[in-house]
């Protein structure tokens, strides 16, 4: 027989281990002055921008009106005015492989264009970016068409953030891999009066500007810029609020079908757990609370009652094949039977989760970082948390239960 851990020995040392973890959480919280917010949760200004040389500009010249159309496959160029029933010149970067092959078709098909080139003229097209902050209109000022080698070397979260120390309060993020240079960058509202009304464009300039004292004038490719209002935060935040709310009542809801009630209590006590100590975690490491965050948090909270699902299984299987055992033995023997599957499982799963954390940046990292924390709190918490109320329900409640019902009963009779 194999032998049975008794972790029911452990579960009120359990439970006063976890209030100070919670606790701390709380003090941190307090001393800290609340989460290190991110991009999603904050009013302000935010701008997505890649750091990438200029491959040339193109101008138009002539007396009609011409549009640049640019894709990740080709560009188009349209012309069309009073002067001519229009057209539209395409060029595809299968066509027109290198810089020289593409520029030499746009003067050769088309009048009054003007290419200024200022890449080498092997550049791939295919590594061509198209600038947002641009203007398709041609015929006031060039268009700027950017390009960035395939690994080109990573220019660190640190330089950027040092070069836009000017606006105050700045929050910057890493988009993808490390060598597609491509940034998030977030001014609050609060610390930008220029933020308000119409001057968002103003300060999104300025940010262009300042980061090309850096790292070099033509060298910033703007793929997006938003202005996101205060309202707009608040209710986001409060929708994620929402959001976990509505988790637990639906897991309450679903545990008090399947199992009895101080069960369905144990486990939604248990993921609030869970997600309590994540957020001390993310509190304590200044971690950017952020959609991201809220994912993480949400995913192990399905993790954690998937665990306490198949411990609880086996606890009303144990009482039916074991009637005579106590209750506290019957939760040793289930935990015990399920806990090799739990390990196993928790273990592969990590590995997974550690392999992002490890060959990843910016928000994926910090969101492998949380989920493992989250599976090492899901399995402490199935253990000592959700099995260690039904025992304390067993042990006091319901036997407090019985006792009002028997007097209940008695003073009937009477």
């Amino acid at each position: 027989m194999k032998r049975i851990i008794p972790f029911s020995k452990y579960f009120l040392a359990a439970a006063i281990f976890s209030l100070i973890l919670v606790g701390t959480g709380v003090v941190i919280y307090i001393v800290k002055g609340g989460f290190n917010l991110g991009i999603d949760f904050k009013a302000g200004l935010i701008q997505e921008i890649q750091i990438a040389p200029t491959a040339f500009n193109i101008a138009y010249n002539g007396e009609n009106n011409a549009t640049v159309s640019f894709t990740r496959n080709g560009m188009d160029v349209v012309i069309s005015g009073s002067a001519t029933d229009g057209a539209t010149y395409s060029f595809s970067f299968s066509d027109y492989a290198t810089l020289d092959s593409l520029t030499d078709a746009l003067n050769n098909t088309i009048e009054d264009i003007d290419i200024e080139v200022f890449a080498p003229g092997d550049v791939n097209t295919g590594w061509f970016l198209q600038n947002a902050h641009g203007n398709p209109q041609i015929n006031t000022q060039p268009y700027v068409i950017h390009y960035l080698e395939p690994n080109a070397p990573a220019i660190e979260l640190s330089d950027v953030r040092g070069s836009l120390d000017q606006f105050g309060n700045v929050s910057v993020q890493v988009l993808g891999n490390p060598s597609d240079r491509h940034f998030l960058i977030r001014i609050d509202e609060s610390e930008d009066s220029e933020l308000h009304g119409t001057t968002v464009g103003v300060s999104s300039d300025a940010i262009v500007s300042a980061l090309e004292a850096d790292f070099g004038q033509g060298m910033i490719v703007v793929n997006r810029s938003d202005f996101v209002g205060s309202r707009f935060s608040k209710q986001l935040a409060e929708q994620a609020g929402i959001l976990m709310l509505l988790t637990l009542l639906l897991i309450l809801i679903y545990a008090s079908i399947r199992f009895r009630p101080q069960f369905a209590v144990g486990a939604v006590i248990a993921i609030i757990h869970d997600a309590l100590i994540m957020v001390a975690f993310i509190t304590w490491t200044r971690m950017e609370f952020n959609t991201t965050t809220i994912a993480a948090i949400l995913t192990i909270l399905g993790y954690s009652i998937n665990d306490t699902i198949v411990v609880f299984d086996r606890i009303r299987e144990s009482r039916r094949l074991y009637p005579e055992d106590s209750f506290n033995k019957t939760l040793d023997r289930s935990i015990t039977e399920t806990l090799g599957r739990t390990i196993i499982t928790t273990f592969t799963t990590m590995l997974a989760v550690l392999s992002l954390y490890i060959f990843t940046s910016g928000s994926m990292k910090d969101f492998a970082l949380a989920l493992l924390v989250g599976m090492i709190s899901g399995v402490y918490s199935t253990i000592f948390i959700a099995c260690g109320f039904a025992a304390f329900w067993e042990k006091y409640i319901k036997k407090e239960l019985r006792g009002d019902a028997a007097q209940a009963v008695k003073a009937a009779g009477a």
